[in-house]
């Protein structure tokens, strides 16, 4: 698959992933809104019938106060009305017949009933002025009585579907409390508190709230969407799923172009030694080059050098399959690093000086033994070293140091420093993965199959130590290796 039909395939399905968690979130967004409006129209209906119960009742209180001064009126009217009973209007409508007197006496009468009942009216309109007027003088603390209010509360909570816990308190038009239960919280936030106006007939410097706070108002709203949390954590997890699929292909992809490098570069690695051998094999054949000593020994030396260079890339590729499993079978004997490295540093220094370079070893350990598989032990050091012949510069003489030291008493640390091309930051998180090869820009005169120093870090591993690379662009690079020691 090509990687721009993945990029495709993959800001499809992250588009498709925002869209759905956006959608899954602006449900329950709107869920909560629904949930909490239809909360907040259920506790206004509630508070709204609270306060028409507390107006009622309070002028229920003052009716029956006044109940005494209206019934004496009316069995005690004013001067001038007429009190005449059923009784007395019989006659005059059994004589109705006997001429106009009768009429004038009725038209007296329907006067006099009027004039009564105007008298009645002003009676309660004065009554209903002077429960306003004593009413909104009364303290809200006795209007508003605390065991009445809580209890009209609770009944009318619940009549409108709301069972959760609340806190209420009263304050004035300037937001200061009269009164509060235990638990409100003057401070509690907005969307948790409703307020209503109490007594709304009450002149307005004298007119007070009641805010009734609801503490688990949040936990009930939360409750009517927890059942989206499921859907949600499962496109979630189809979204880490999603992402590791995609990094896993990425990889995967990365892999095979390394794959098909190495072989390129195996090919071209072996193509090169063959190619030579066949020819040296087709001079041999030649009667002229047998009857010569030197040609026939330079033959031979081709033919030498052109065999070890094949063994040693065959040597290589083998290398590969330690990679494969789970831990190397070693050989480990307690050696002297110093000698060891010092008698590498002797053979590599041919390599180097054809080069017109130069290897300096400063092995300064004083505690230099190791438990190490000799064998790989060497072919660490050598595969660095020879790196550092492949990555030099063109116009600078390669200079190699190699350096030994203890670092405590239970550690020697081995570097090995050149001055060549060095490596950008981000190659040198990498250079320890298989198959990955830094780029040389026009060089082509550097072959390899990216796993020298991902055998190296292997080796060092197994050997239960550490290796890390300092390197900077144009500057050169520095490697060092920390391994245990065997102290007497």
């Amino acid at each position: 698959m090509k990687k721009s039909t993945i990029w495709i395939l993959t800001i499809v399905m992250a588009l498709t992933f925002a869209g759905l968690l956006y959608m899954q979130f602006m449900y329950m967004e709107q869920m909560i809104d629904m949930r909490a409006q239809h909360f907040r129209e259920g506790a206004k209906r509630s508070l709204y019938s609270l306060t028409t119960a507390l107006e009622q009742n309070e002028t229920k209180k003052y009716l029956e106060e006044d109940m005494m001064i209206i019934e004496q009126s009316i069995f005690d009217p004013a001067p001038g009305s007429v009190n005449m009973s059923t009784q007395e209007i019989q006659p005059y409508t059994l004589k109705s017949n006997k001429g106009n007197d009768l009429s004038d006496k009725i038209t007296d009468y329907q006067e006099s009933l009027k004039e009564q009942y105007l008298y009645q009216k002003g009676l309660l309109n004065e009554v209903i002025i002077n429960i306003l007027n004593q009413s909104s003088n009364r303290p809200i603390t006795e209007r508003a009585d605390s065991a009445i209010v809580k209890s009209y509360l609770k009944t009318e909570l619940e009549n409108n579907g709301i069972s959760i816990p609340f806190e209420y308190g009263i304050v004035d038009r300037k937001g200061h409390v009269v009164f509060k239960t235990e638990g409100f919280d003057e401070n509690a936030p907005e969307r948790e508190v409703v307020t209503q106006t109490l007594f709304p007939n009450d002149p307005e410097v004298r007119r007070h709230n009641i805010r009734v706070y609801f503490p688990d108002l949040g936990k009930m709203l939360f409750s009517s969407i927890k059942f989206m949390i499921p859907a949600f954590v499962f496109t979630l997890i189809l979204l880490i799923i999603f992402v590791l699929t995609i990094i896993l292909a990425f990889r995967q992809k990365k892999l095979s172009e390394m794959k098909n490098d190495f072989i390129n570069n195996m090919t071209h690695e072996f193509k090169t030694p063959i190619s030579t051998i066949s020819l040296a094999a087709q001079m041999l054949s030649d009667d002229s080059v047998r009857k010569s000593p030197t040609m026939l020994q330079h033959v031979s030396t081709v033919i030498n050098d052109e065999t070890k260079r094949l063994r040693f890339q065959v040597e290589k590729v083998l290398q590969m399959s330690m990679f494969d499993r789970q831990k190397a079978t070693l050989k480990l004997q307690d050696i002297d690093a110093n000698a060891a490295i010092e008698n590498i540093v002797n053979t590599f220094k041919i390599k180097v000086e054809k080069y017109g370079g130069k290897i300096d070893s400063r092995l300064d350990a004083e505690d230099p033994i190791v438990n190490v598989d000799e064998m790989h032990f060497t072919n660490v050091i050598f595969n660095l070293l020879d790196n550092a012949v492949k990555y030099r510069k063109d116009d600078v003489p390669l200079e190699l140091i190699v350096t030994t030291k203890n670092i405590n008493d239970k550690k020697i640390e081995i570097t090995i420093q050149d001055n060549g091309i060095g490596m950008k930051e981000e190659d040198v998180k990498k250079i320890f993965e298989k198959f990955y090869r830094v780029s040389t820009g026009n060089r082509h005169d550097v072959k390899g199959f990216g796993l020298g120093l991902a055998y190296v870090q292997k080796m060092v591993t197994e050997l239960k130590g550490h290796i890390r690379a300092e390197s900077k662009l144009g500057k050169g690079s520095k490697f060092i290796i920390t391994l245990p020691i065997i102290n007497d």
